[in-house]
């Protein structure tokens, strides 16, 4: 139920973080993953970690905010694997300003790399999935997309979406045997909330307090969740949004 033998993967922002978390999880299945992400030396390495761990990956350029380079992005997996089977939709940013002091600019900036682009990715692929008889779809939200923060407007707004736009592709493309469900990551020790935790004055104690597992997540806390989401154990289930957060979105305190 969780082999993933022959199949194929793309994790964009998998070069690290989460992204990355997710793509060891999906090669230790026995997933060939493509790294899509901007910096090739980055995603070089971070292919070469997975294959020292005995994994099959490879790194390909890709800026998700420009739909050419999407499109060759997936041109070139095709030629190379020959097929596709999973997409994460995982790269994201954050500019962390109150609403009033955003410019439309930094607005679009976000929309662009959390939203647009799965848009973007999910039809580019769609082809190629469809063509494998099925496929997975697994799409980055976050706990913003419950609960507001000052500072999180364009970013809250994005990951809301995300979570609609994951129920929308789950139902019309359920019929192609695509299956399409989101995680929602609540506070993961991350290169972003590292810089979160400079910006916004006590949110490392008021995290820890609030987390039931009374510790951040991790990368690696999202392997086993990719596995399952990417593979035949999750074959009836679409369309859902998934916590994984330590149980701080169900803690009153």
């Amino acid at each position: 139920m969780f082999d993933l033998t022959g199949k194929v993967a793309i994790v964009t922002g998998g070069n690290s973080g989460i992204g990355l978390g997710m793509a060891q999880g999906l090669a230790a299945a026995g997933a060939t993953v493509a790294l899509a992400a901007r910096t090739q030396d980055k995603s070089q390495r971070a292919a070469a970690e997975i294959e020292a761990a005995g994994g099959k990956a490879f790194a390909v350029v890709c800026d998700v905010t420009d739909g050419d380079s999407i499109e060759a992005m997936v041109a070139t997996v095709t030629q190379r694997c020959g097929h596709i089977n999973i997409l994460v939709n995982n790269a994201g940013t954050n500019i962390r300003k109150r609403p009033e002091e955003l410019s439309f600019e930094e607005w679009r900036t976000v929309m662009d790399t959390n939203i647009d682009s799965a848009f973007r990715c999910s039809n580019a692929c769609y082809p190629a999935l469809k063509a494998a008889g099925g496929g997975k779809i697994l799409n980055n939200g976050s706990m913003l997309s419950i609960f507001g923060a000052p500072w999180g407007a364009p970013y809250s707004a994005s990951k809301g979406a995300m979570v609609q736009y994951t129920k929308s592709l789950a139902t019309a493309w359920a019929q192609d045997n695509i299956q399409v469900n989101c995680f929602l990551p609540g506070w993961i020790d991350t290169q972003l909330t590292q810089q979160a935790r400079q910006q916004v004055e006590g949110l490392n104690e008021k995290v820890l307090a609030r987390t039931p597992a009374k510790r951040w997540g991790t990368p690696a806390d999202f392997k086993g969740l990719a596995v399952f989401l990417a593979g035949p154990g999750s074959d009836f289930i679409t369309g859902t949004a998934i916590p994984v957060d330590g149980g701080y979105s169900v803690s009153l305190l």
